[in-house]
């Protein structure tokens, strides 16, 4: 057996399981509901005992008064009159009673016919007691054979006397006794459906947790060198949306991952560099003040660069927290005065201011203005001498939005997917720039700061215009605007 079947089968993981859990919360359940269903089925049998019992008890009195009443001799044809043994015999010859029932009859208050012997001390002495009684009395009595329910009328004749009594008994111990055993049946076919049906539930159970074992078993294989594994997904269930979940989960870790990599060998490379120009300099410089003056200044803009760089870094990753906007609001005529007049002494363009929108927004001062100089600096890096860049801003219906729209040979298609990405940096018809390829990251991270986006609009030999999208009210920390 290997280690994983030894897991799967050790006894504390077996008890801990969601398998076992779900199982014994419908074992309890069903286990429940079966009692339950029994008890109620014994009480409504024996109140249905009851009901029997008393509707025959009153069945024989009836048609022994019937019979009384409306009843001739057959040995005369004359009805009975005040000839109590004649009636008793009658109704005796004509009227067998059950298993369970007994016809006692008294003439003069002494036992005269019993269908049945009085066992037991206490039937005997409560039935004789009843050759007495002088109007109908029903009750219950307990003997050696179980409780018995009886029904005792008086017989009178013409002169209101009282000649006999007549009384029926009905056996509940024997009655009831059909009911337990009916019950205990009941309750050993409901223990036999009980089990077959726990084992069905295991298997079931078993079955509907399989995705989930190998939703485990998939992320035990996962490292931080192999994100490929996935989960094969079938249905619409839950359990099949988890599944999709996952999966989707591992894809975003995986192209994570992907990025993280990319980010540490761009970075990396772009460190290298500079750090490779120093070092060498530094080893071969010698003892002539103008060459130490020269490797100076080369080394000193070589950890320009590096520091420039290591800020850009930092600003990503800053973008992600909480503090990373100071926001107040502004008036975005203002802020586009001030930012075209800011961008004008980037580089000699023909600058032109190509609109101001009316309203007032929400944002960081200070980080839009990052933003949108990145822009112009992008502009003007990809322009030449005297070409137009337009810089202009506008509100519709609560969005407000900042352009920057250059003259310069626009960007490639195959570019426009990735120029936002990190270390990112145009060829095949813009002008490489010095920088890190971080500038349009850093834009797209305060645009989406302010829950906005940046818009690209591009053709290629016909100019790029970038636009900040921004909502007049930017998000807040629980997401709401």
């Amino acid at each position: 057996m290997s280690t994983e079947d030894r897991a799967r089968w050790d006894p504390r993981r077996l008890l801990a399981g969601a398998r076992t859990r779900v199982l014994l919360a419908f074992v309890v359940l069903l286990a429940a509901s079966t009692l339950a269903s029994t008890l109620a089925l014994r009480q409504i049998l024996l109140a249905r005992v009851g009901e029997r019992v008393e509707e025959a008890l009153v069945q024989e009195v009836d048609e022994f008064e019937a019979l009384a009443r409306d009843g001739r001799d057959p040995r005369n044809g004359e009805p009975f009159g005040d000839d109590v043994e004649g009636l008793f015999d009658v109704f005796m010859l004509r009227n067998v009673p059950t298993e369970n029932e007994a016809i006692y009859t008294f003439v003069d208050g002494e036992l005269y016919r019993p269908t049945r012997e009085l066992s037991g001390p206490r039937l005997r002495e409560r039935v004789l007691e009843l050759g007495a009684v002088r109007r109908a009395e029903r009750g219950e009595v307990d003997t050696t054979e179980g409780r018995v329910r009886y029904l005792a009328v008086p017989i009178e004749d013409g002169d209101g006397r009282r000649r006999g009594v007549f009384v029926v008994s009905v056996n509940l111990g024997q009655e009831r006794d059909e009911v337990v055993e009916a019950v205990q049946t009941a309750a050993g076919v409901s223990l036999g459906v009980l089990l077959i049906a726990s084992a069905l539930a295991w298997v079931i159970a078993g079955r509907v947790l399989a995705p989930l074992r190998t939703l485990r078993t998939t992320a035990q294989t996962i490292t931080e060198s192999d994100l490929t594994q996935r989960l094969d997904v079938h249905g619409d269930d839950e359990i099949a949306e988890l599944g999709r979940t996952f999966n989707a989960m591992l894809d975003r870790l995986e192209a994570a991952f992907a990025s993280q990599r990319a980010f540490v060998s761009d970075a990396g490379h772009e460190l290298r560099t500079p750090i490779t120009i120093v070092r060498g300099h530094l080893e071969l410089l010698g003892d002539d003040p103008l060459e130490r003056e020269e490797t100076i200044a080369l080394v000193t803009d070589e950890l320009d660069r590096m520091a420039r760089f290591v800020e850009d870094l930092l600003l990503l990753a800053k973008a992600e927290q909480a503090d990373f906007l100071h926001v107040a609001p502004l008036d975005l005529d203002v802020l586009t005065d001030e930012l075209y007049n800011k961008a004008t002494a980037l580089a000699d363009r023909d600058w032109r201011l190509s609109g101001s929108g009316t309203g007032r927004l929400n944002a960081d001062r200070q980080r839009l203005t990052q933003a949108v100089m990145q822009l112009a600096q992008n502009a003007a890096e990809h322009t030449r001498d005297g070409d137009r860049i337009s810089l202009g801003s506008s509100i519709d219906n609560g969005v407000a939005m900042l352009w920057v729209a250059d003259s310069g040979p626009g960007i490639p298609s195959g570019e426009r997917e990735q120029i936002f990405e990190r270390f990112h940096r145009g060829g095949d018809g813009r002008r490489r720039s010095d920088g890190a390829g971080l500038g349009l990251s850093i834009v797209r991270a305060i645009a989406e700061a302010h829950g906005g986006r940046v818009e690209l609009d591009s053709r290629e030999g016909a100019g790029a215009t970038f636009t900040l999208m921004l909502p007049t009210e930017p998000p807040q920390e629980d997401g709401t605007t």
